[in-house]
């Protein structure tokens, strides 16, 4: 784990009370781990309440093992995406306690109880087909620490299963909306609460859609305030940020 001194210069960092010369040997001290092809952040968990994540795709099993054993020299807690089951196997063979999420293809270890934080996040998928990004959002708010209750299949064109859900919606601290084909619930979403709503476009959808460009500018373009945007099919992005907006919200 993080030494005291460099602990406390990393507490000091997020309530900005560092000197210019506390934050020039904080920047200093910043460590990471270098292996053959990674250079895993050290630090990272302390700096930002997260240990570094693991992106599994086109990465080697031998270079998933080796990255994941020195996140977890530092933390207790593991997140990797794009995961299949050799990716799986990978992270297993650093830690029995890997568990395996395959419609949201990650990850997660977990050493000891999770922290619980306040708040309810809530994942709103417009249609089957997008609940794998919506189930990625889930897994990486759930191993950051928050509750998350999930709708799904509630797309525009039988809005009366969105309305029927209203006192979820409400509720939430933090909405993930996860659509394909033209995007539009993230707007509707928008439009029926106060709560800051992360939308995320799928790549699900007919030729115009457009590998999920079409979502993605219909949601940039969303007329409802509130509503920011990640990249296409980025349920991990999503629920990362969801997280850090509750957190935030209940600090």
């Amino acid at each position: 784990m993080i030494k005291d001194d460099r602990r406390e210069l990393l507490e000091k960092l997020r309530a900005r009370k560092l000197t210019v010369d506390e934050a020039i040997q904080g920047l200093q001290g910043l460590s990471y781990e270098e292996l053959p092809y990674a250079r895993v952040d050290s630090d990272r968990d302390a700096r930002c309440g997260f240990p570094e994540v693991i992106f599994c795709q086109n990465k080697r099993s031998s270079d998933i093992t080796s990255i994941s054993r020195s996140i977890l020299k530092n933390s207790d807690y593991l997140l990797a995406t794009r995961a299949d089951r050799d990716a799986y196997r990978a992270v297993k063979k650093v830690s029995a306690k890997a568990v395996y999420h395959q419609r949201a293809r990650c990850v997660t270890v977990q050493k000891k109880r999770l922290p619980k934080h306040q708040g309810t996040i809530l994942v709103a998928c417009a249609g089957t087909a997008d609940v794998p990004v919506g189930e990625e959002a889930k897994v990486t708010a759930e191993i950051m620490g928050h509750t998350v209750e999930t709708l799904y299949d509630v797309g525009v064109a039988g809005i009366h299963r969105l309305l029927s859900a209203m006192e979820i919606i409400r509720h939430a601290d933090c909405i993930v909306v996860v659509a394909g084909m033209e995007g539009a619930l993230a707007s509707v979403v928008g439009g029926l609460t106060s709560t800051p709503v992360v939308a995320v476009p799928t790549s699900v959808g007919y030729g115009a859609n457009f590998g999920g460009l079409a979502p993605l500018l219909a949601m940039l373009n969303s007329c409802a305030a509130g509503v920011t945007v990640v990249n296409i099919d980025n349920g991990f992005g999503a629920g990362y940020a969801a997280a850090l907006i509750t957190r935030t919200k209940h600090r």
